[in-house]
């Protein structure tokens, strides 16, 4: 057997099933995945989840590689070693990390009770709970470039979400900081070069924003979001993943008040939505 299908077994019997939201059941062979589990969780079919196993499939693109990470809550050197033994160049340093940690993993799961989602430093939405989907739409709707947060923004305006003018400017501003400062750290990054020229070239407002040469990074704001309750006025707090670069952008309101009210309430009514009948 190949290093490749032995710890690529080795790493699907370890994953049990509670911890990426499948019940555990009784009479399981098992006490990791089934092999039709991590096919349908990093989007691939079960014969060929069989074939990998078996060393029966060869050149494994750098994409399913990263959906298999991500399945089976590897950390970034356990990613790597799976990249390097199926013969694939393992993510530059100088490009955009995406890899979501186990630890990351771990909090989106267990924060249910406030809308949550991860997103790359370019604003990449990543993972997200069922919250936040009630409350600002599903990502699932949108995929490619549509996925993120600053191309949305400035060609999309910011339906669903009210603020002022001050805190529009601020916002806009930030966004396009932000990108700077990423794009200086990674340079190699084809995706994010192309975002910054497209949105250069086709929103006037952020190529304004961009030709002030500005460098930060975006950390809070309140806003009010247009929600099937109501409209919550909520605090958005970015919090930052050491080592990875990812930042868990996460929405509270103030306890006691109408806003946290009508979050509980979307909490119920918002996640029936969103399951399937």
């Amino acid at each position: 057997m190949s290093e490749f299908a032995s710890v690529l077994r080795s790493w699907r019997d370890r994953v049990r099933p509670e911890e990426v939201g499948l019940p555990a059941g009784p009479g399981r062979r098992t006490p990791g995945l089934r092999r039709e589990e991590l096919a349908a969780l990093a989007g691939v079919s079960v014969d060929y989840v069989v074939r990998l196993e078996q060393g029966r499939a060869t050149n494994p693109s750098a994409q399913l590689l990263s959906a298999l990470a991500t399945a089976l809550r590897l950390t970034e050197e356990e990613r790597d070693h799976l990249c390097r033994v199926a013969s694939v160049v393992p993510p530059s340093r100088l490009v955009v990390p995406r890899h979501v940690t186990p630890g990351v993993q771990r909090i989106v799961d267990r924060l249910g009770d406030v809308p949550l989602a991860v997103f790359t430093a370019t604003h990449d939405i990543v993972l997200w709970n069922e919250l936040w989907a009630a409350m600002s739409g599903d990502p699932n709707r949108y995929t490619g470039i549509e996925r993120n947060l600053v191309w949305r923004h400035f060609m999309h305006g910011h339906d669903g979400v009210e603020w002022d003018d001050t805190h529009q400017e601020e916002f806009s501003s930030d966004l396009a900081a932000d990108l700077r400062a990423a794009l200086g750290r990674y340079p190699a990054d084809r995706d994010l070069a192309e975002l910054v020229a497209r949105l250069r070239r086709d929103s006037p407002e952020f190529e304004r924003r961009w030709n002030t040469g500005r460098v930060a990074e975006h950390r809070a704001s309140r806003k009010t979001v247009r929600t099937p309750v109501g409209p919550i006025e909520i605090d958005c707090d970015v919090l930052s993943v050491p080592g990875g670069d990812l930042r868990i952008v996460v929405y509270t309101a103030v306890p006691g008040t109408e806003d946290a009210a009508k979050l509980d309430l979307l909490r119920v009514t918002g996640l029936q939505e969103l399951t399937p009948r």
